[in-house]
């Protein structure tokens, strides 16, 4: 049955996605509830809006990826870029120290309001916020586009900024924007890890193949998308312009990327591709 909830979602307008979610799954999340098998630091399956697989142990993968690929330390500053519901959050509720801290800013209100209430009171080193930008799903009403926004931090304010699955739904010039923004609020050797569809000689073979497990047929130049009306569904980039764009804003890769598993790899890292970059410039 859980299955079949996407097609549900397809179906409806997305200014009632987030209500015809909590419907379906509001006889589980009762249930959860009474029997007490939830834990506090995890949402109820209704309002997480989006994101596939299991909250906690998606979590839990990338926790790894932070601490092991990206560096991470306890003692600092952290920034959650589209941090949804919290998912990256809570594992670093057990690994951040006094010392260290956390933002994370997203579109929907909803999964903000949530963290505030049930993570913020708890660890007040983890902090949240609406980011006012325009998302015909999900703050259709916003004031500002995407490509518009300039993160609300002060220049090197962070260690370590993550982005898990964003840049997989941003347009060239949202994510152009959203790197130059990265590489401002980044500290001097500050690190960045962020998940994209990478195009390159494997994938493109796999998609021509039929292997991929996104078809990505939709080529509008730049990039290659899943879905023609809606190309923000699901976005791939080319590797070689990815890279452009990193070294143009004084981010160094840190080689090897870590290449995913979406084009029917049989060797891979995660599901996205996962690229860690340090901030090579001086404050």
């Amino acid at each position: 049955m859980p299955r079949i909830m996407p097609y549900i979602v397809r179906l409806v307008p997305p200014s009632i996605k987030p209500a015809v979610r909590r419907v379906y799954h509001l006889p589980a999340d009762i249930l959860d509830s009474v029997l007490r098998r939830r834990d506090p630091l995890t949402p109820p399956k209704g309002k997480i809006f989006f994101g596939g697989g299991d909250f906690d142990k998606i979590g839990r993968e990338y926790f790894r990826y932070f601490v092991n690929l990206g560096g991470l330390k306890p003692h600092e500053r952290v920034l959650d870029v589209g941090c949804g519901i919290g998912r990256m959050a809570v594992p670093l509720t057990r690994y951040l120290s006094a010392e260290g801290s956390y933002e994370g800013f997203d579109v929907f209100p909803e999964g903000i309001r949530w963290c505030r209430e049930n993570i913020t009171p708890k660890y007040p080193n983890l902090r949240f916020q609406v980011a006012d930008i325009k998302n015909k799903e999900y703050n259709p009403s916003g004031r500002f586009a995407a490509s518009e926004y300039t993160f609300p931090y002060e220049d090197a304010s962070f260690d370590f900024v993550l982005l898990t699955s964003v840049f997989t739904h941003l347009l060239p010039e949202e994510l152009e924007k959203y790197l130059s923004e990265i590489r401002r609020v980044l500290a001097p050797n500050g690190r960045c890890l962020a998940s994209f569809f990478l195009l390159n000689d494997d994938s493109l073979g796999a998609i021509r193949s039929g292997a991929s497990t996104i078809s990505f047929r939709h080529d509008f130049g730049g990039y290659r998308a899943k879905d023609a009306d809606t190309p923000e569904a699901a976005i791939a980039y080319p590797e070689d312009y990815v890279r452009s764009l990193y070294t143009e804003r004084g981010l160094s890769i840190a080689e090897p990327i870590h290449y995913g598993a979406w084009p029917g790899r049989r060797s891979f890292l995660s599901y996205q591709d996962i690229v860690v970059a340090v901030n090579k410039g001086s404050a």
